[in-house]
């Protein structure tokens, strides 16, 4: 079995090993990462493991923020001092919600878990049940408004999302344009970001809607975007260019 686990305070860590080593000695532990970033870029560069010891609270985030960068469909163990993040873990494909001090007892119940699961599911499978979960997880449908009136708008027909001071618009692609019921970090954790990508602080992307990339002055990159109007400038920052040719060629 090889095993990742992700914490930023060094005991915890050390504490992982030994009780992971203490359970099973066959154990691999072939990463041990502290941060977001860390993890992100090594699962984009490295093959998954077959299960992820995952602290919730990182230095840099929530590490939560990972799946919104990378896709990820192995099992995971949770680790946080908190509680009330149980619901969110549960939405992953989760073995289990430990709190921590970890014990070896919670950790090696944790690990049979595991361990019946493999024995019931092969590696398609899990990927099979995880990318249905996930599928469940981000809104198909949103309700929109016009004056008075009310519109169900398919996420799939959505071009962008706007922030206009504290007011939230939905366009479509044909240039319709509907005040929502969201807040944009909300909308970040609803839509599927194989489809959706957050320019900057004032726009969300669908990329069907996408029409022309552009460079554009101090290394960004401006955007066409079907039902934008010219006032519109969908520039996306120099921080995130990377993270948008990655999720771009996905």
């Amino acid at each position: 079995m090889k095993v990742i686990i992700v914490e930023d305070e060094k005991l915890a860590t050390e504490r992982l090993q030994t009780l992971l080593k203490t359970y099973d000695s066959s154990i691999e532990i072939i990463a041990c990462l502290e941060s977001i970033e860390d993890t992100v870029h090594y699962l984009k560069n490295h093959s998954h493991p077959d299960l992820l010891l995952l602290d919730i609270h990182l230095s840099d985030g929530h590490s939560f923020e990972i799946f919104k960068q990378v896709s990820y469909n192995r099992p995971i163990i949770f680790t946080t001092a908190y509680d009330e993040y149980a619901l969110d873990a549960f939405k992953m494909l989760s073995i289990d919600y430990i709190l921590k001090p970890v014990s070896g007892e919670a950790l090696a119940t944790a690990l049979n878990k595991f361990k019946s699961m493999s024995l019931s599911f092969s590696a398609t499978d899990l990927s099979r049940v995880s990318q249905g979960w996930k599928e469940q997880r981000y809104k198909k449908r949103f309700l929109g408004k016009i004056g008075q009136r009310l519109f169900f708008i398919d996420a799939e027909e959505v071009a962008f999302f706007q922030a206009d001071n504290k007011i939230v618009y939905l366009a479509d692609k044909e240039g319709n344009r509907y005040i929502i019921d969201h807040t944009m970090e909300r909308l970040e954790e609803q839509l599927d970001p194989q489809h959706f990508f957050r320019l900057n602080r004032k726009f969300i992307v669908n990329i069907s809607a996408i029409q022309q990339v552009k460079p554009y002055y101090n290394n960004r990159l401006r955007l066409s975007v079907k039902g934008a109007n010219q006032q519109e400038e969908m520039v996306i920052s120099r921080e995130r260019v990377a993270d948008f040719k990655i999720w771009a060629d996905a």
